[in-house]
C-alpha cells in the first residue's frame, strides 16, 4: 500500500520538527531542590566541542620580580611600569601569543621605531586593554573570584574577541497592520534567537536600567516597568543562558523565579557579573571610541563592547575555571610604590620613639 500525499506530507513535517530537538543521549544534573524543575541539560556532544574551544595555553616560566622597574628602563610605560623588566617582557610575550600570534609585535608597534611610539590605535586601545583587566582582577572579585582574567580569557589568539556587540540599527519596514515590531521578531543571535527584542545589551549593559520586572506585591501603584521592559529582560535572560550553556534554573528556582531567598548562589555571582559589563563598557570601552579606525566600529558608528557571552564563551566558568591569572599575577592590582627608608625615616615625628 503506497502512502498517501497527505502521509508524506505529516512525515516530512515530522522530520522537520525534530530536526531542531536534540538527538540523545542527553545528560540530566538536578541542580535544585527535590520536587522543583531544576535541571541542568548537558549535550555530550557539544562538552566535547566546548572543552576543545576552552583550552588553556601554557604560561611562559615565571619571571624574577626583583630589580629595575620597566618604568625606569622604557620610555612611555602608564599601566605595567610596576612591573620588573622581567615581568614586563614576559607579559608582553605572553600578550603578543594572546591578542595577536600572526602579527607578533608590530601589531602594536611600529616597525623600525621606537617601542614608546603610539601612532598605532592598537597599542593605545591595548594599554586602555590592560587597565581594565586589572580593574576587573583588583576591583570585581564578587565576580571573577580568585579565578580572575587574563586578555587570553576572551580574545583567545584573535585580535577581537569573537562574542562582542554593536548597538543594533534601526530595522527599516514598511508601515502596515502589523504595526511597531518593538525591536523583535528578528531571530537574533544576542538572544538564542527568541523572538524577544534583539538589544537588550544597550538597556542593560550600557545603561544602568532595572531589570527586576515583578514587583513585590499584587495590585502595585506607580509601578513603573511594562511589557517592553519585560520582554527585554527576558532578551537578557536568553543571552546569559545562551552564553553560559546553562537553563535559566542554573540561577533561579523554577517555583518562583523573582524569589532571591529560593534562588541559587550562582544567580548573586550573575548579579555582579551582569554590573561589571555595564562598568568595563562605561569605563573604559565607550571612553576610546574616538581611537579606531571607521572599519573597527558597528554599522552606528559605536565601539566594540562586551557582553557574558565575550567572556564565557558557551560555558559557566570561562575556561572550565582553569586560572591562567594565577601564573600572571602582574595583571592584578598594580604594586604600590617602593617608599625610600631614608626618606620615611626622616618622615617620623621626632618623639616617634624606638
Amino acid at each position: 500500500m503506497k502512502p498517501t500525499v497527505q502521509t508524506l506530507a505529516l512525515i516530512a513535517c515530522g522530520a522537520l520538527l525534530l530536526s531542531g530537538c536534540e538527538r540523545p543521549p542527553i545528560e540530566a544534573v538536578q541542580k535544585g531542590y527535590r520536587g522543583t524543575g531544576m535541571e541542568q541539560i548537558n549535550n555530550p556532544r557539544r562538552v566535547a566541542e566546548l572543552m576543545d574551544a576552552n583550552v588553556v595555553p601554557v604560561a611562559l616560566p615565571a619571571a624574577a620580580a626583583d630589580g629595575p622597574r620597566a618604568r625606569e628602563v622604557f620610555q612611555n610605560v602608564q599601566v605595567l611600569g610596576d612591573l620588573s623588566v622581567a615581568e614586563f617582557s614576559r607579559l608582553m610575550a605572553s600578550l603578543t601569543e594572546w591578542v595577536a600570534p600572526e602579527q607578533g609585535c608590530n601589531y602594536c608597534h611600529v616597525e623600525g621605531e621606537s617601542l614608546a611610539d603610539d601612532s598605532l590605535y592598537t597599542k593605545t586601545v591595548s594599554r586602555q586593554m590592560l587597565a581594565m583587566t586589572r580593574h576587573i582582577n583588583s576591583e570585581w572579585g564578587a565576580h571573577v573570584a580568585q579565578t580572575g582574567v587574563t586578555c587570553f580569557t576572551c580574545h583567545r589568539g584573535k585580535n577581537v574577541p569573537a562574542n562582542v556587540w554593536f548597538e543594533d540599527p534601526a530595522k527599516l519596514r514598511a508601515v502596515g497592520s502589523m504595526g511597531n515590531r518593538a525591536g523583535q521578531n528578528d531571530a537574533s543571535r544576542s538572544v538564542a534567537l527568541a523572538s524577544l527584542p534583539y538589544d537588550p545589551f544597550s538597556i542593560f549593559l550600557k545603561e544602568a536600567n532595572n531589570i527586576r520586572v515583578v514587583p513585590g506585591r499584587a495590585l502595585p501603584t506607580n509601578y513603573t516597568q511594562d511589557i517592553h521592559d519585560t520582554e527585554r529582560t527576558y532578551g537578557l535572560m536568553m543571552h546569559m543562558s545562551d552564553g553560559l550553556g546553562v537553563n535559566c534554573t542554573f540561577c533561579h528556582n523554577s517555583r518562583q523565579f523573582s524569589d532571591w531567598t529560593e534562588s541559587t548562589p550562582q544567580r548573586v555571582t550573575a548579579w555582579h557579573g551582569i554590573r561589571m559589563a555595564r562598568d568595563l563598557n562605561v569605563q573604559y570601552l565607550l571612553p576610546i571610541q574616538g581611537q579606531f579606525p571607521k572599519n573597527r566600529l558597528g554599522p552606528t558608528g559605536d565601539v566594540a563592547k562586551i557582553n557574558c557571552t565575550t567572556c564565557h564563551q558557551g560555558v559557566n566558568k570561562p575556561l572550565y575555571g582553569s586560572s591562567l591569572y594565577q601564573s600572571y599575577p602582574e595583571l592584578g592590582p598594580a604594586r604600590p610604590e617602593p617608599v625610600d627608608p631614608a626618606i620615611a625615616a626622616d618622615e617620623l615625628p621626632s618623639d616617634a620613639g624606638g
